[in-house]
């Protein structure tokens, strides 16, 4: 397990005070030119997820990652949708926010350049890969570069009806109004957060059945336990129009790695393939055999070693 979580207090323009857990391992080592690097989960993970990774790569870099707003041990506000009536009402500190890739990736940034302080290189899974790459844009010559692991599609966004079956477009606004109900979203939420379903769904995303202990369904089973927990699920489910990874990839100016499972359930790697072919910035795809969504975790030496790899790239 990574180091003990940290307790950060991300202020708000409007004064508003976020608690974001975070942690460390590794120091620098001299005459190291190394970026630090920050590692971000994906959706109902936590920083606890990069178990494997962090002592790898603390062994030559500081490494930080920490828990999205939402998610793990972090604030769990409650999430205010568009089309809510308070949506315009503001609110204090730790109460009401919206969900979304903006706010994941102003606060990587804003931990980027409180906490880290020093040039980075942004690593992330699932959705935590759209959030690395709206960060990267905000952190501009700050970030050194991005590794996407298994990065999030987001085939339900409003933008990518046109590559959906004709029948999608039917069922959408009644999916849409459904999904909104606080009441529908929180008994989805507590149908998942259960240890069995759980562990089902890491039977999908974790292939081969690598490192699916007691442990990792408890990583994940803890934070669904938290009062606001269903808000951050709500606030996912809910974005039909949010940034994609791809819109993000055609105008990013640091270089991208793509590690991708080559079972991804979800995530299919046929569409990384696609990536690496049409964005300028990929300067490679690394596909694992056998493992599926979460890479890091189910054959962390082969990840570790690639991330490894790309460090040294960076400091040269």
């Amino acid at each position: 397990m990574p180091a003990e979580p940290e307790h950060w207090t991300w202020e708000q323009p409007d004064g508003r005070g976020l608690d974001v857990v975070w942690r460390q391992q590794g120091q620098d080592p001299e005459s190291s030119d190394s970026p630090a690097v920050v590692l971000v989960h994906g959706f109902g993970a936590s920083s606890g997820h990069w178990r494997y990774t962090m002592p790898s790569l603390a062994t030559q870099t500081p490494t930080f990652a920490l828990d999205l707003i939402g998610f793990g041990g972090s604030s769990q506000p409650k999430a205010v949708l568009p089309s809510d009536p308070d949506a315009q009402r503001p609110t204090p500190s730790d109460e009401a926010l919206v969900y979304g890739f903006d706010l994941w990736a102003a606060q990587v940034e804003a931990f980027c350049r409180q906490i880290v302080q020093r040039p980075v290189l942004l690593v992330g899974n699932s959705i935590g890969g759209v959030v690395v790459l709206r960060a990267a844009q905000q952190l501009g010559a700050h970030c050194q570069g991005v590794v996407l692991i298994d990065c999030a599609q987001r085939l339900m966004d409003d933008k990518q009806l046109a590559s959906q079956p004709a029948w999608m477009a039917w069922i959408r606004p009644l999916l849409k109004t459904l999904v909104s109900q606080r009441w529908l979203s929180t008994a989805l939420f507590r149908n998942a957060a259960r240890p069995r379903v759980i562990r089902s769904v890491l039977g999908q995303a974790y292939p081969s059945g690598a490192n699916v202990d007691d442990a990792l369904v408890d990583l994940l089973y803890q934070p669904t336990q938290r009062p606001g927990a269903a808000e951050a699920f709500r606030g996912f489910i809910n974005l039909f129009d949010d940034h994609l990874a791809p819109e993000l990839l055609a105008t990013l100016e640091q270089p991208v790695h793509l590690i991708w499972g080559e079972r991804d359930p979800w995530e299919p790697v046929a569409e990384a393939q696609d990536w690496a072919e049409r964005f300028a910035c990929i300067q490679s795809l690394t596909v694992l055999p056998r493992v599926g969504h979460c890479p890091h975790d189910e054959a962390p030496e082969a990840v570790n070693a690639r991330l490894l790899e790309i460090l040294k790239a960076q400091a040269a």
